[in-house]
C-alpha cells in the first residue's frame, strides 16, 4: 500500500538470461514502482509466472549474441533456445515487450518508465493516470 492506502501495482518482468530483468527491476524500484525480475527463463512450468499475479508483466528479451557478449556463458544455442520456448506462454500475456539488444540501461529504465507512467501505474503514492 501507498500514503493514501491504495495498492501499488506489482510488476513482473521476465525474460531470457542477460535480457536485464535485474537491472530494469532495480531501476524501476528506484523511480518508486513495485517491480520484481523472474527467472522464468530457468523454470520447468511455461506458466509459473502467473503464481506471482502481477498487474503488469514486461518481458525482455536478446539474441543469443548479445548474451555472449554481456556474460562469459559455456551454454550452447540450444539451451538459449529452450529459454525462448519456456518464454513463450509470458510472451503471449506480457503487456510490454522489450528487446534489450543495443540498449543501454538508462535507455531500457526510461522507455519501461514512459509505458508505464501512460498506462497509469502507481509509484509510491504518486497517481500517473
Amino acid at each position: 500500500m501507498d500514503g493514501d492506502g491504495q495498492r501499488r501495482s506489482k510488476i513482473m518482468i521476465v525474460g531470457n538470461c542477460a535480457s536485464g530483468k535485474s537491472t530494469l527491476a532495480r531501476g524501476l524500484r528506484e523511480l518508486g514502482y513495485q517491480a520484481n525480475g523472474f527467472s522464468q527463463e530457468h523454470s520447468h512450468s511455461a506458466k509459473v509466472w502467473m503464481r506471482r499475479c502481477p498487474d503488469v508483466l514486461i518481458l525482455l528479451k536478446c539474441e543469443y549474441e548479445t548474451i555472449k557478449e554481456r556474460r562469459n556463458i559455456s551454454w550452447s544455442l540450444d539451451a538459449y533456445k529452450q529459454q525462448l520456448f519456456t518464454l513463450d506462454h509470458a510472451r503471449q500475456h506480457a503487456d510490454m515487450i522489450v528487446s534489450t539488444d543495443g540498449l543501454k540501461p538508462e535507455e531500457l529504465i526510461q522507455n519501461v518508465h514512459v509505458f508505464l507512467q501512460k498506462r497509469g501505474i502507481r509509484r509510491d503514492g504518486i497517481d500517473n493516470a
